[in-house]
């Protein structure tokens, strides 16, 4: 085998290793997507109950209309609770944040006050819940 093929054997195993993987990170991303974003919509976790108990069980149409509120309030209830559980985080966050404030100087409370605005504009412009920047949430 002479020099020129062997990098060309090489060159054609890198490219197919580069395809795969960026192959498998288009995927991931798209059920990544699916996962995190879609699933969190209001409605579409009782669609999809709905759906797999009807799929599963073999549900009749009468059967279907008859659990589908059980359904929709235990997705209710789910709501419920994630935003509660979010609400948590951010004051159990924001409770750190006042305490680690005392132990620094004013520039570094500057600077922490950036990165919570930072972080607080970034979450809110990529669809997370809660109160936009400025706004304190509701009580718990």
């Amino acid at each position: 085998m002479n020099g020129s093929l062997k990098w060309k054997l090489i060159a054609g195993f890198i490219l197919v290793f580069v395809a795969g993987a960026m192959t498998g990170v288009f995927f991931a991303s798209m059920h990544a997507r699916r996962m995190f974003i879609e699933f969190h919509q209001p409605g579409l976790v009782a669609a999809r109950m709905n759906d797999r108990l009807r799929k599963e069980l073999n549900l009749t149409p009468d059967q279907v209309a008859a659990i589908s509120p059980i359904v929709q309030k235990m997705a209710t209830q789910l709501e419920q609770i994630r935003m509660q559980t979010g609400r948590r985080v951010h004051q159990a966050f924001m409770d750190s944040h006042q305490e680690i404030a005392t132990h620094l100087t004013e520039e570094q409370r500057k600077k922490l006050q950036e990165m919570q605005t930072r972080h607080h504009t970034f979450h809110w412009m990529h669809g997370g819940h809660g109160p936009p920047p400025g706004e304190s949430p509701p009580p718990p």
